[in-house]
């Protein structure tokens, strides 16, 4: 750097990031303990088996969504969320078309987002197996089936061309199924 204004302007640029990052981890303190007192804590301890989908996705998608159980199939839950493709049809012709964007946009958001980290190969990371440590075995064979078949699906959609966005989209609306599943299979605090 030839001038020192540029130096100035650089360490403003620092300081700015590094006060950012400490009120990130602030924040991020404040939610793990506000969720650790909330009835929903097993759901959103049992949410972060799954890849993708750390503490504050998990947080978002219970508090948004709160008992997600009330919910009778999977299929309701995508829809809710707006991750199903709409639908044109005219007596016999059915076409599909982009999602309904119906519903929740913050949880549909964070799912999008949690759905790149099926772009790479299926594994149980070191940070996934202490998110896993204390949970029941079924949901930790639901995070690892999940797992499975949505890094593949991910290959397979990305190896027929399909676009990035619309296999992340794809990625989502099926997280939410396995979200469904674990939710029905753990049971929350009174």
């Amino acid at each position: 750097m030839k001038h020192p204004a540029q130096h100035i302007a650089l360490q403003e640029y620092i300081d700015t990031v590094n006060t950012c990052n400490q009120r990130v981890v602030r924040l991020t303190e404040q939610i793990l303990l506000l969720s650790q007192e909330s009835r929903l804590w097993p759901l959103i301890a049992a949410i972060q088996s799954l890849r993708g989908v750390a503490l504050i996705t998990a947080a978002t998608i219970a508090s948004e969504l709160g008992d997600i159980r009330r919910f009778e199939r999977p299929t309701q839950l995508m829809a809710f969320l707006g991750l199903i493709p709409s639908e044109y049809s005219s007596g016999d012709s059915v076409k599909k078309g982009s999602i309904t964007k119906a519903g929740n946009t913050h949880v549909r958001k964070a799912l999008i987002e949690s759905a790149q980290a099926y772009r790479l190969p299926a594994r149980i990371t070191t940070l996934l197996a202490r998110r896993q440590e204390h949970l029941a075995k079924n949901v930790c064979e639901i995070s690892w089936k999940a797992q499975l078949r949505l890094c593949g699906r991910y290959r397979r959609l990305r190896a027929k061309g399909k676009k990035d966005n619309v296999v992340k989209t794809a990625i989502a609306r099926e997280l939410s199924g396995f979200i469904w599943d674990i939710a029905m299979k753990t049971p929350l605090a009174a």
